[in-house]
């Protein structure tokens, strides 16, 4: 796929993630996508496949919002077989505080399909209000 095409899939996944639909993102994703969260927290780390993503990721951060996550992109930047994504999370957690972090995405696609993701974001944010990731 061209830059543009990498472009526009990631688009229509985070439009849909701005309304609280993380699926067409999760269709995007290889099986064997590696998704790496920057930082030096619990979060931190490298979750390799899919299912790993689902379980030791997405699973353990979304039992912490009392609602809906959105995240909302506000750029895309593409270049052969990268797409860059800045994007605005917002929720609140079960414990009160919002959770409504900033975020630059990374993604290296192939074939029409998200092979790596990494994510950088506030750390402090994430260490002051999610409990801690167990592994």
């Amino acid at each position: 796929m061209t830059a543009a095409e990498n472009k526009q899939l990631l688009k229509t996944a985070f439009d849909a993630w701005a309304a609280g639909d993380i699926r067409p993102l999760l269709d995007a994703m290889a099986d064997d996508v590696v998704w790496t969260v920057s930082g030096h927290n619990s979060w931190a780390g490298s979750f390799r496949g899919k299912d790993a993503v689902r379980r030791d990721l997405l699973g353990p951060l979304g039992a912490q919002f009392a609602d809906t996550y959105t995240s909302t992109a506000s750029r895309f930047v593409a270049e052969d077989d990268v797409v860059v994504v800045e994007a605005q999370g917002r929720v609140t957690t079960k414990a009160g505080p919002r959770y409504d972090n900033k975020y630059c995405f990374v993604f290296r696609l192939e074939d029409g399909r998200i092979r790596e993701i990494t994510e950088y974001m506030d750390t402090q944010l994430v260490a002051e209000v999610l409990t801690e990731l167990a592994r």
